[in-house]
């Protein structure tokens, strides 16, 4: 088990080291901020749809390593998925750090987590919970065209 945190580690790491997605998406047609005002984590996350589709994502801010790690790794996994893929995935990873499963999820596809996976160790401290929840709920409101920034609290 110790291997495997170690790797779960590793991973979050590197995406905090060097984080994907990172810059500033010109031709984004959704821009959500988002902010963590217990942990002080800030972003802002660009969207560009086409077609019901994520066809690009890019987050830029600042964070603590959860956050900024969880951000990278959400733009790898939700490019290229339709909306309902991508609130799928919102819901799961919900469900993976928080060990809830929300009502709207329960009529949603159980897709497969694959590298969000690293991100299970979160459960076990519930003040981190909203560190790596904050770029999830950041892509929910934009998915959902909301126009005010995002707040954990």
């Amino acid at each position: 088990m110790s291997d495997l945190r170690d790797l779960y580690q590793e991973v979050i790491l590197d995406h905090q080291r060097h984080p994907r997605n990172f810059r500033v998406l010109a031709d984004a047609t959704r821009l959500q901020e988002g902010y963590n005002p217990l942990c002080g984590d800030r972003l802002i996350l660009y969207i560009k749809l086409r077609d019901n589709r994520i066809e690009d994502i890019a987050f830029q801010g600042s964070g603590c390593a959860i956050s900024t790690a969880s951000a990278s790794v959400m733009t790898e996994t939700v490019k290229g998925k339709t909306i309902e893929e991508a609130e799928a995935l919102f819901h799961a990873f919900h469900e993976l750090v928080t060990g809830q499963e929300s009502s709207e999820a329960k009529h949603l596809p159980r897709p497969a987590l694959g590298k969000l996976a690293v991100f299970s160790g979160v459960r076990e401290f519930p003040v981190r919970v909203k560190c790596a929840t904050l770029a999830w709920h950041t892509l929910h409101a934009a998915l959902q065209g909301r126009d005010e920034t995002v707040s954990t609290e």
